[in-house]
C-alpha cells in the first residue's frame, strides 16, 4: 500500500542574502509544499528566482531564514550542475567516494561502483581521471556516485545544463531507467520547460524572485512520454505562459 505520509515536508521557507552594503535581498517568501515518496518533483522558475536556493535549503547546504524542512530520507545526496568530481580520483574512485565515507568495506564499495558503472554505460572508463573525459561522461560519473550510495533521496541542480542537447536526452533517458528500478525520490532544479515535462510525475513553478508558488501542476502523461503529442506540448505551453506571466 502507498504510504500516504509526506516524504519531504517544505514548511513556509524563507530566505534573504546579506548584500555587500549591508542591504537584505528577498529570495525566497513563504514557500510551502510535500513530496511523496518515490515521486519526481522538478522545480522551475524564472532565471535566479531561488529555484537553487531552495534546493540547497532542502539539502541542509544553508540555513533557512524562517521556516522548516522536515524529511523521512535516511541518505540524501546531490547531484551538481558542474559536475564537482575530485580531478585526483579515477572514475572507480570518484563513484566510490561517499560509499568509503560511509564505511562500507573496500569489496562490497568497489562491486557497487562497477555495477553503477555498468548502469551509465561507463565500463571499460574505471580508471580514467576527470580530465580524460567528456562533459556527458564527467556527469555520468556524478550520476552513478550519486546513487551508488542508494540514496532515497536524490536532489539535482540543473544536473544536465552544461550538456549538448543529444547529451543531455541521452542522460535524461538513463536517469528514468535507473530511477524506475530504485526506490528513490527525485527533486530536480532546471530552467528547461520540455526537460521538466519529460521527466517529472509533477512541475512546481516559481514566481520571479522573492520565489513564491504560483502552482503545482501534475504531469500525467505515460512514460515514455511522446514529446510530439498535443498533450506534451499543452503542457510545456502552460508552465512556459506561467513563467513568462507577470
Amino acid at each position: 500500500m502507498e504510504n500516504k505520509k509526506p516524504f519531504v515536508i517544505v514548511d513556509h521557507i524563507s530566505h534573504r542574502f546579506l548584500l555587500e552594503d549591508g542591504a537584505l535581498l528577498p529570495a525566497i517568501d513563504k514557500v510551502s509544499f510535500t513530496i511523496k515518496e518515490r515521486e519526481f518533483v522538478s522545480l522551475i522558475g524564472p532565471s535566479g528566482c531561488g529555484k537553487s536556493t531552495l534546493l540547497k535549503i532542502i539539502a541542509g547546504l544553508l540555513k533557512p531564514e524562517h521556516g522548516l524542512i522536515q524529511s523521512r530520507a535516511q541518505k540524501m545526496t546531490m547531484i551538481f550542475q558542474n559536475f564537482a568530481l575530485f580531478p585526483w580520483l579515477t572514475v572507480l574512485g570518484n563513484i566510490e567516494f561517499g560509499l568509503k565515507m560511509a564505511g562500507v568495506s573496500k569489496k562490497e564499495r568497489q562491486d557497487r561502483a562497477r555495477a553503477k558503472i555498468k548502469e551509465v554505460d561507463l565500463i571499460g572508463f574505471e580508471d580514467k581521471y576527470p580530465l580524460a573525459l567528456s562533459g556527458g561522461m564527467k556527469q555520468r560519473v556524478g550520476v552513478a556516485r550519486a546513487l551508488a550510495v542508494e540514496p532515497d533521496l536524490l536532489l539535482m541542480d540543473e544536473p544536465f545544463s552544461s550538456l549538448d542537447a543529444i547529451t543531455a536526452e541521452e542522460l535524461r533517458s538513463d536517469l528514468l531507467d535507473i530511477w524506475s528500478k530504485n526506490p528513490t525520490t527525485i527533486m530536480m532544479v532546471t530552467h528547461l520547460v520540455e526537460e521538466a515535462v519529460e521527466v517529472s510525475d509533477r512541475v512546481i513553478v516559481f514566481s520571479p524572485r522573492p520565489t513564491t508558488i504560483k502552482k503545482e501542476i501534475a504531469v500525467k502523461l505515460p512514460r515514455p512520454r511522446d514529446k510530439r503529442s498535443p498533450e506534451y506540448y499543452a503542457l510545456v505551453d502552460e508552465i512556459t505562459e506561467l513563467i513568462n506571466k507577470n
